[in-house]
Parts: structure tokens; sequence; C-alpha cells
């Protein structure tokens, strides 16, 4: 069974030149098939900014309204996608960008109002993989960015974590899929403010106690709820670190094993 990687890149790479420049030349001369995600979240509250629009957050997370659609749309898959597929086609990686709207593959539900209306959010619903894993077989690399659709005209603003493990549980069906998500640290830390202290391992056992102590707190843990939703589906590999953890296997990082 052939390899697929997947690749999740979060701000601290998408929101600096040079790391962004020094990511892409090396994504572009993997030899394996390869899919990445990104989101864009920074860009996209800069933007929204510039445009006098008022940004809402809870807990993290994004409320998105009419007007936040539109600047995440902006944003998402018009600067940085696009500026990311033009860097890759000078690195020489044939690529295009993608909405789950492009292809019809993926379908959201508009997440329904609970305690808290988050507006254009939404849930995955359903992952086709036909017209992607078509520009797979053809050596084109599909960059995804963090937009989904409801099959009834509506975009929707969707968790990029998600998308990411969604693809790699739907591609695991026909690939060996690993998934990695990259960003600013070497792995999960037992303490942020030092880099040695570095989780390589992290199981169902082991995740419980680490929530209990607070060393995995706040936005990790969805992040990690992700990994064990792949890992628990049949994809073959889960990581988190920096971005070199990709092209050297020694690399220190954190594995997410059941």
């Amino acid at each position: 069974m052939q390899t697929l990687k997947i690749v999740k890149i979060g701000g601290a790479i998408i929101n600096d030149s040079k790391k962004l420049a020094t990511f892409l030349e090396k994504f572009a001369a993997l030899n394996e098939p390869k899919i990445l995600v990104h989101g864009g979240g920074k860009i996209a509250t800069s933007l929204a900014h510039q445009m006098n629009i008022e940004v809402n957050m809870h807990e993290g997370r994004r409320i998105t309204n009419a007007d936040t659609l539109e600047i995440i749309t902006m944003a998402y898959a018009g600067k940085i996608n696009k500026n990311i597929v033009a860097s890759l086609q000078a690195y020489h990686c044939n690529a295009i960008g993608f909405s789950g709207a492009d292809g019809n593959t993926i379908i959201a539900n508009k997440r329904p109002i609970q305690k808290i209306d988050y507006g254009f959010v939404g849930d995955i619903k359903k992952v086709h993989t036909t017209v992607v894993d078509l520009l797979i077989t053809h050596k084109i690399t599909p960059i995804f960015c963090a937009i989904t659709h409801d099959a009834q005209g509506q975009l929707l603003n969707t968790n990029a974590d998600t998308i990411a493990s969604e693809l790699a549980i739907a591609f695991s069906k026909k690939y060996k899929v690993e998934l990695y998500y990259c960003f600013e640290k070497k792995g999960v830390l037992r303490s942020i403010e030092d880099e040695d202290t570095i989780i390589e391992t992290i199981t169902e056992t082991n995740y419980k106690s680490l929530i209990d102590e607070g060393i995995i707190t706040a936005g990790m843990i969805p992040k990690i709820d992700n990994c064990f939703h792949a890992i628990k589906h049949k994809v073959h590999k889960v990581c988190i670190g920096l971005t070199d953890m990709l092209f050297n296997p020694t690399f220190t990082h954190t594995s997410i094993q059941q």
C-alpha cells in the first residue's frame, strides 16, 4: 500500500514568510504523494481589522457571521492558498488549491446553536476522495484551506485540524496515511517553557492523566482529540511537532498511539 502524507501547518509557519518559504521548498521535494492543509486565522483577523469588521472569539474559536465569512474566504481560499500554490509551482511541485466546495470534496453541516451561536461554522459530514485522488495519481498536490460547504450553496468555516483528520481517515481506505500536525513547538510539552520536556508518546491511557494534571489544556485538547479520532479510524501514523519531523524521521516529536 502506497504512503500518503497529509500535513497541516499552523499560523507560526503561515505568518512567517521565511519559515513558510523554507518549509514549502522542502515539502515540494517530498517524493511521496502528499496533501497540505492550512488555516490562517491571524491573517484573517488582521484583514478584518483593516476593514473595520469586528472579530468575535469564544474560547479560542471564531464566531463566523456573514461579514467574517467573507473575510476568511478572502484570506484562506484567496491570499494564503494561492500564495502557497504559487510558491510550490516555483519549487517545481505542481499544486492546486482546494476548499471543501471544490470537487464537492468536503461537505459539512452548519453547527447547530446550543449555548453559543458560532454562525457559519461547519462540522464535517462527508469527504469525497475521487477528484483529489485523481489529482494525486497524476502527481498534483492538493492544498486545502479551512473552508467546507453544505452542498446547498453555503460556504462554512471549518477547523483545519479537523479537515486534516477527516481527509486522513477518508484516504486510509486506499493509502497508508501519515498525518502530521506541524506547529511552533517540538511536540506536546510537559512544560510550555521548556522545549526539552517533549512527551514523545501519547496514548489514550496517559492522555487522560495529562489532562487531569493540567499538562494538556485549552486548544491542545481538540487537536489531540482529532489525532485520536484519526488513529481509531485506521490512519497509520499521527505526529505532532516541528516541520523537521517530516524530513528527518529521527527528529524528536510527539507520536499519538492507541
